[in-house]
């Protein structure tokens, strides 16, 4: 192995990408696994689902195959939503936890198998191959069978991330992490060479069996075992009973577009309040990095957060609807609450009155998808089963345990999840955009700033996707990346915003992936952006 010092570097300046066919992902190797099915006579399905697996493999501090997913996509005709979100185990109750883990717990624990809900991605990658994929479900996962077994060489941020995450005792102790993602007792190193046995033997069973070895065969048997050898609540019958929703997206007007979130039980919503908050306001009159413009979409979010983690939940569980929440009279009155002249902590309103990987594909027939996994807090629950490197997600934490809560646990239910693909089409219903900005609650916030470059200033796609992004916290608090002009920090600070001035290339600032539309797909084709805090990049032909 080399000794280059990956550490060192200049800035540097991505171009967008022009194609007829088109893959964006934050890593290379998922990159040309979509193409290779789009250049085998697949369409953008295939490339999706060929890409979202092998990215389990080279990014597994984001996502793995116990994972979660969301999609939504343009089938050529309309826009459908996809929720492979996983479900509470049959044993989960408010009581179960406080007898686990004493009767003050608040909520699930961060790690272990008591923060597992039933993994979602598999199953959203069935769906989404049965129902439009072109090429054999098998043939999908071909290449990341293939990295899995003859390994990869580590990447920059990912070797960042999955260095920070191997210092964490709580993930590091968890069952079958170190034999899995420290073979060598520490985290790879730049550059070091890094397999995964047991994931391709997973792939392959998930491969031979379309799917069905996951949730009803050897895969869910040995899931279900160690749970049941390491006191965990997830049972064989939890998983056979899962099964994916197709859900209708939905939406909110913009400057004569109209962006799409997946409706709740995620956080796509608070994205739709945010601009339909914003839309109130002439912000193309501002400049685009000013302090009036940031101050206007900061104040936006805060509010749609405001009422995101007060009413959003399972749908069920909601004791208001998301179309009261974008209720146009509704949101006119909470813009009207935001002083251009001073930084606010917002409450929740009354509407009643009125760690994760993104991927965007696109082909020349006119098929866009947008598509997210996810396992939460980088490497997840931390719990690993080793023989078919197996990583699980730790979505039960997003479950409450006070009663009264719209996220409070019970058995089959979907906990608040945070990762959100997102779509934008013409005022007409013409597709116009599949994208996505991945990074925990910077997603919504992700979402609104890189549509407003896009939208309001005319931004291209890069260089709405490079510009330098603010990151809402709580109350008052906001961290700013370091590339913002010292002059708009000083000015929001002067307005009272509390801010930290930091870089991280990984999450804190999120990252995103972009395709759209020119015109015809089969003739204009698509103008694309990966983003640069990310190893990853947008690639066609």
């Amino acid at each position: 192995m080399s000794s280059f010092d990956y550490r060192s570097g200049y800035p540097s300046t991505r171009l967008p990408v022009f194609a007829r066919n088109l893959v964006a992902t934050s890593h290379p190797l998922a990159v040309q696994a979509g193409l290779k099915m789009l250049q085998a006579g697949g369409n953008a399905v295939d490339a999706a689902v060929a890409a979202a697996a092998v990215m389990t493999i080279v990014e597994p501090c984001s996502n793995g195959l116990g994972s979660d997913a969301f999609c939504i996509l343009w089938d050529g005709r309309r826009l459908v939503g996809l929720n492979a979100s996983g479900r509470a185990p049959a044993a989960w109750t408010p009581d179960y936890f406080r007898r686990q883990h004493g009767v003050d717990a608040t909520r699930p624990p961060q790690r272990g198998w008591d923060s597992v809900t039933v993994p979602g991605a598999v199953a959203g990658w069935m769906g989404l191959s049965e129902r439009y994929g072109k090429l054999p479900f098998g043939d999908l996962l071909a290449p990341a069978i293939d990295i899995a077994e003859r390994g990869y060489a580590v990447p920059v941020v990912v070797q960042q991330k999955w260095a920070a995450a191997s210092r964490v005792e709580a993930l590091a102790s968890q069952p079958g992490f170190a034999p899995t993602f420290l073979p060598r007792g520490r985290a790879p190193a730049v550059g070091e060479l890094f397999r995964m046995p047991g994931a391709a033997r997973t792939l392959r069973a998930i491969a031979a069996t379309r799917g069905e070895a996951y949730y009803r065969g050897e895969i869910a048997a040995a899931l279900a075992r160690q749970a049941r050898e390491q006191g965990g609540a997830i049972t064989a019958d939890d998983l056979a009973a899962y099964r994916p929703e197709w859900v209708d997206p939905i939406a909110r007007r913009y400057r004569g577009h109209v962006l799409h979130e997946i409706p709740p039980n995620g956080q796509g919503i608070a994205a739709l309040i945010a601009a339909g908050i914003l839309a109130h306001f002439d912000v193309a009159a501002l400049p685009v990095d000013g302090v009036a413009s940031q101050h206007l979409q900061i104040e936006a979010m805060k509010l749609a957060f405001a009422d995101t983690y007060r009413y959003v939940a399972e749908p069920a569980s909601m004791e208001v609807t998301a179309e009261q929440l974008l209720d146009d009279a509704y949101l006119a009155g909470r813009a009207r609450l935001i002083d251009p002249k001073r930084a606010q902590d917002f409450g929740a309103g009354n509407p009643a009155k009125g760690g994760t990987i993104y991927l965007s594909t696109a082909d020349e027939s006119g098929m866009m998808v947008s598509f997210i996994q996810s396992n939460y807090m980088g490497f997840g629950s931390g719990v690993v089963v080793p023989d078919y490197g197996l990583s699980l997600q730790n979505r039960g934490h997003g479950f409450s345990l006070r009663a009264g809560s719209a996220n409070l646990v019970a058995p089959g239910k979907r906990p608040f999840h945070t990762i959100i693909p997102a779509f934008l089409s013409d005022a007409d219903g013409a597709p116009r955009m599949s994208f996505g900005v991945m990074g925990a609650n910077m997603q919504p916030q992700g979402h609104l700033q890189t549509l407003v470059r896009m939208v309001d200033y005319g931004q291209q796609p890069q260089a709405a996707c490079d510009a330098p992004r603010w990151r809402y916290n709580a109350g008052l608090e906001i961290n700013v990346e370091a590339g913002m002009a010292p002059a708009t920090v000083q000015g929001l600070a002067a307005l009272g915003h509390r801010m930290e001035v930091i870089q991280d290339s990984y999450q804190d600032f999120g990252a995103g992936q972009f395709i759209w539309r020119l015109g015809d797909p089969g003739s204009e084709g698509y103008v694309a952006a990966s983003d640069p805090r990310r190893d990853g990049q947008a690639a066609g032909f």
